[in-house]
């Protein structure tokens, strides 16, 4: 199992990572960040995708999807992808991994993998 600081660097290898965060979707807070933009700061990404993800888990719910699970939350931009993968290993509920690809370099399909096995081997 993989810890944060190596899930952090792993995810920052994957090929146009522009930052990456580990977030307690409770709190809202960033348990961890890697990466350096003047355009992001990954704090208050953090904090602000967190409401992203209430949201979606409360309209599951209101929708009754009590079998589903959300693998991925993609929000595509003019110039980056921002990817937030809730993690699902019984240590890490409530935590989310949020990453910002430059759409110029990155390879979405490729970069869904990549993540879906850091998050495999992740244990908070």
């Amino acid at each position: 199992m993989a810890n944060m600081e190596t899930a952090l660097k792993e995810t920052m290898a994957i090929e146009g990572a522009v930052g990456v965060a580990l977030v307690d979707y409770s709190s809202g807070l960033a348990l961890g960040t890697l990466g350096s933009s003047n355009e992001l700061d990954l704090n208050v990404a953090a904090a602000g995708n967190t409401d992203v993800v209430r949201a979606k888990m409360r309209t599951m719910e209101m929708l009754n999807l009590h079998n589903e699970t959300i693998e991925d939350i993609l929000i595509t931009l003019t110039a980056q992808y921002h990817l937030i993968r809730p993690l699902t290993h019984h240590t890490s509920k409530g935590i989310f991994l949020y990453l910002v690809l430059d759409r110029q370099r990155a390879n979405l399909a490729m970069a869904r993998h990549q993540i879906r096995r850091i998050e495999e081997h992740l244990e908070i």
